[in-house]
């Protein structure tokens, strides 16, 4: 397949809809990295650009004296018939560009694709990360590999990721974690079930103690961050006349960005301290990943905050801001898009909010 042509200097909306029509379902960008660096390489000057996989990396060494990351994933979750990009305007939402990645995140893409080709004079050196493989399994995103194998290309005084906010500024993440505990019993057949000891009914309690958890507000840096723990999976049972005798529960720990890991382990083992004290569960960790905080009162993230007229609200969910975060780097979410309509088959963003977002960011990077 050929590669398309990207004007990177067209209308951003137009350049939203120019890279949402070009499919990159996780493992499948080769094609969007081909188009965007040969766009990169044949309209901008000044940087340095590098392929590494489908990583698509360019950065300026102007000697000035902040600089600011802007990275973006290119993958999408896979297509729901909803490519090629289409338009509507309606009284109920006015104008909207529909696809697949129009929110998540192609749209904050094409954002700094854009002003990497117009900004004449930038206040900072610019770095831009495209990255590969940001919606599956941490193992295969495209921004560890390039953590670990090319880490200088991270440096900067504050790292902006596209991902979707609505045109605010997202500060930080919270971190995520996933504890299995496990319950072990007797088996034993069902008409003589005094006989062994049924390990679904050892969960009991720890439902019950997730039931009336109250989780816990924080304010860092004038961002709330609500936590959560909550039971996402169940599992047990052998045959339908038959005691188990092993059972799990899956517990979803979101924590705000002020606690470690260590620390949020610490406390999932706390509100489950007197089952995991008299051996009815064990507790182990399958997934986890830290959160960042906001780091707004740093002098280049102020900045933006300044730029965005000081509005701005915590960061909920895990984005890849945490690695930067890891790294010393202040990080924020700021792109278009409504986050809740992010991977939907009716997935779709303001045009207003392109535009917005655009010239927002032109005036933090020329200021």
């Amino acid at each position: 397949m050929s590669v398309p042509d990207l004007n990177l200097s067209a209308d951003p909306v137009e350049l939203t809809a120019a890279l949402v029509d070009m499919r990159s379902v996780s493992h499948d960008e080769a094609l969007i990295a081909d188009a965007i660096e040969a766009a990169l390489r044949a309209q901008t000057r000044g940087f340095e650009i590098s392929r590494f996989g489908n990583r698509v990396l360019a950065r300026t060494t102007r000697g000035l004296p902040t600089r600011v990351v802007l990275a973006g994933h290119l993958d999408t979750v896979p297509i729901a018939d909803n490519l090629p990009s289409w338009r509507t305007n309606s009284d109920d939402e006015g104008d909207m560009l529909h696809g697949c990645g129009t929110v998540d995140m192609k749209s904050g893409l094409a954002v700094f694709l854009h002003l990497i080709a117009t900004l004449d004079q930038p206040a900072h050196d610019l770095t831009l990360i495209c990255y590969d493989c940001e919606e599956i399994a941490a193992k295969f995103n495209g921004l560890g590999f390039i953590e670990r194998e090319k880490p200088e290309w991270l440096v900067g005084d504050v790292a902006i990721l596209g991902e979707p906010t609505g045109g605010l500024i997202e500060a930080g993440c919270q971190g995520t974690m996933r504890v299995r505990l496990s319950a072990k019993g007797i088996r034993a057949h069902s008409a003589r079930s005094w006989m062994g000891e049924n390990a679904i009914h050892r969960l009991g309690e720890a439902l019950t103690r997730l039931h009336a958890y109250v989780p816990r507000t924080v304010d860092i840096d004038g961002c709330e961050y609500r936590e959560g723990l909550s039971a996402v999976a169940v599992s047990g049972g052998v045959a339908g006349n038959v005691i188990p005798d092993a059972a799990y529960l899956d517990v979803n720990f979101r924590y705000a960005p002020d606690r470690s890991e260590e620390q949020a382990f610490a406390h999932v083992r706390e509100v489950f301290a007197s089952d995991l004290a008299d051996g009815t569960l064990t507790a182990q960790i399958t997934d986890s990943a830290p959160g960042a905080l906001p780091g707004l009162t740093h002098p280049a993230a102020a900045a933006l905050v300044d730029a965005a007229d000081g509005k701005f609200r915590a960061k909920y969910g895990w984005t890849d801001v945490a690695r930067f975060s890891a790294l010393g780097i202040p990080a924020v979410n700021l792109g278009p898009g409504d986050p809740s309509l992010a991977h939907r088959a009716d997935e779709r963003v303001p045009v207003a909010q392109i535009y917005a977002v655009t010239e927002l960011l032109r005036t933090y990077l020329s200021a």
